[in-house]
């Protein structure tokens, strides 16, 4: 489930069928160079964004037939054309990229979730088409894996966000509970804070149950991939109710002992 700091790409593990193996390879470093423009290093804000439009400038020479101008945009030419990918995810993905340079705090969670609509699911839609399978009820079911994954990585995060100076707690849910931005900012987990993470818990655990589906239905290798990412999401979350939420003092990882814990889930879902 986790590669780094772009935690919810399924990296192309030893479960994916070696074919794929490449092609994913390929989007993840687009993926990958992109979020470092908007997350990495000491680079000004038109900076980052500046080199994001140049991704975008490749994109659309792909569109246009046009020969890209770099190796990754080739190699990412050749995947999209081999597989009959569209552009338009990744045109998302450098949307949300950009729009974590430009916003740092959410009013609410229907506005959490459009950004989670262009920052997350747009992977499990490459993938979907990578594997041949992108109707409309695996998209829909794709979609909501990713995004659960998405939430559950930035309750991970907290305060590793917060002295990025992020929040993605939505505002009107921590005025509810009483949370303001200096209880984050002095790592108190006390008061409301966990009823708060607990109703962020319950609400992702929800939607990466209801993606679930997807998982069992994929066959083959696919599917144990898909299942073993569902069954990390939903260990994290085991671990962040363990903690109360205190993300500050025991930040919830998979560890060396999860993973066989996970296959063994994987394995039984049905």
């Amino acid at each position: 489930m986790s590669v780094g700091h772009y935690e919810n790409f399924p990296v192309a593990s030893i479960l994916l069928p070696a074919r794929l193996r490449q092609p994913v390879g390929v989007v993840y470093r687009f993926a990958r160079t992109a979020d470092d423009f908007a997350d990495e290093g000491n680079l000004a804000p038109a900076e980052r964004l500046a080199r994001l439009e140049e991704y975008r400038e490749e994109l659309r020479r792909i569109q246009q037939n046009q020969t890209p101008q770099t190796p990754l945009f080739g190699a990412l030419d050749a995947v999209i054309r081999a597989y009959n990918l569209p552009t338009k995810p990744f045109f998302d993905l450098l949307d949300a990229f950009s729009q974590d340079v430009t916003q740092s705090r959410y009013a609410d969670f229907a506005e959490l979730m459009e950004y989670c609509r262009r920052s997350a699911d747009p992977v499990g839609r490459l993938m979907l088409h990578l594997y041949g399978a992108a109707c409309d009820q695996n998209l829909s079911q794709s979609d909501a894996i990713c995004s659960a994954l998405q939430l559950i990585n930035f309750w991970q995060d907290v305060a590793i966000d917060f002295r990025k100076n992020r929040i993605y707690l939505p505002q009107d849910e921590m005025a509810r509970f009483g949370i303001t931005e200096g209880s984050i900012a002095a790592a108190d987990s006390g008061g409301r804070w966990p009823e708060l993470m607990r109703f962020q818990t319950e609400r992702a655990r929800a939607m990466l149950q209801s993606g679930a589906p997807l998982a069992r239905r994929l066959p083959g290798r696919i599917g144990l991939e898909l299942r073993m990412i569902v069954q990390g999401g939903l260990r994290v979350l085991e671990k962040l109710d363990a903690v109360r939420g205190d993300v500050y003092r025991l930040r919830p990882v998979l560890k060396t002992l999860d993973w066989p814990l996970m296959m063994f889930r994987a394995l039984g879902m049905r």
